[in-house]
C-alpha cells in the first residue's frame, strides 16, 4: 500500500534505521542522507518517511511531503554551502530515466560544475 513501509525497500530500512546511513538532516516527513556513490562533492538523498515508488506518485498522493522534500533540498544545499554556487536536484522516475531504488528521492548535487543536458 502507498504511504506503507516496504520489507525489500532498501530507503525504508535507511528511514527505520534497520539499515545505516550518515544522515545529514531529519524532519518529522523526510530523511536526507549522503549518496554512498557519490557523482559530486555534495551528493545527497533527500527520501520521505512514507513509501511512494516515484516522485510522481508522491506529487500525486500527498503534495505537502513533496514540498517539505522540496525543501529539505535546499536546506541541504545551504547547508553544504553549494546554494551559492549552485546545485542541481534531480529526480529519476523510472529505469529508463536511471532509477534503481523504487522509493521517491531527490538527489542534491553541487560542489562541482553540472553540465547540460545531464548524462
Amino acid at each position: 500500500m502507498a504511504g506503507e513501509p516496504q520489507a525489500d525497500c532498501l530507503f525504508c530500512k535507511i528511514v527505520s534505521g534497520e539499515v545505516p546511513a550518515t544522515v545529514v538532516r531529519e524532519t518529522e516527513t523526510t530523511v536526507a542522507f549522503r549518496d554512498i556513490n557519490p557523482q559530486a562533492p555534495t551528493h545527497v538523498l533527500v527520501v520521505p518517511k512514507a513509501h511512494y515508488p516515484d516522485v510522481a506518485s508522491l506529487a500525486a498522493a500527498d503534495p505537502q511531503i513533496t514540498a517539505d522534500v522540496l525543501t529539505e533540498a535546499g536546506k541541504v544545499a545551504a547547508e553544504d554551502k553549494v546554494d551559492e554556487t549552485g546545485y542541481r536536484i534531480v529526480f529519476n522516475t523510472g529505469s529508463g530515466a536511471g532509477q534503481t531504488v523504487w522509493h521517491a528521492h531527490a538527489h542534491v548535487l553541487g560542489g562541482r560544475g553540472l553540465n547540460w543536458p545531464p548524462g
